[in-house]
């Protein structure tokens, strides 16, 4: 019997941009959650959403903080808001730190964690994702677009 081998794609860079309703008179974690949502770092109707809440504590946090101090920090919460304590497994904890620093939000400094060179997220947002990150992708895509044209005659 042959065993039809599938090629995975694994892309280089990938970002999901989603647009919601204007973020007025909502709580702090659920503007923190429209913003994960908004991002792609969370899907909607997600009920694992500890990153909603590892972002919240790297937002409150004034200096950098470790990935064990993240944990503690996202446990108090989630007990404080009778949430349900999923996720907090050091290793999950860490996962989701990494995801975030994938898309420039956070940076490891030594061995903790904070805000991109303690800026604004507007301007990580700006600068990094923006301006370096999502233009990278749709210069790509360009590229395959007018290579397409090209081998399909319609260049």
């Amino acid at each position: 019997m042959n065993k039809k081998i599938i090629a995975i794609d694994s892309p280089l860079a990938e970002i999901n941009l989603r647009k919601y309703e204007k973020p007025e008179n909502i709580s702090d974690r659920n503007l923190v959650r429209k913003l994960c949502l908004s991002v792609g770092l969370l899907q909607p109707g997600d009920s694992r959403d500890i990153i909603v809440d590892i972002l919240y504590v790297m937002l409150k946090a004034k200096q950098p903080i470790s990935s064990v101090d993240v944990e503690q920090e996202v446990i108090e919460f989630r007990k404080n808001n009778k949430m349900p304590l999923q996720g907090i497994a050091s290793s999950n904890i860490r996962r989701q730190l990494l995801r975030l620093r994938d898309i420039f939000i956070i940076e490891k400094v030594k061995n903790s964690y904070r805000i991109n060179e303690n800026s604004k997220l507007i301007d990580i947002f700006s600068e990094k994702i923006e301006k370096y990150y999502l233009n990278s992708i749709v210069e790509r895509v360009k590229e395959y677009v007018i290579e397409t044209d090209k081998r399909f005659g319609r260049a």
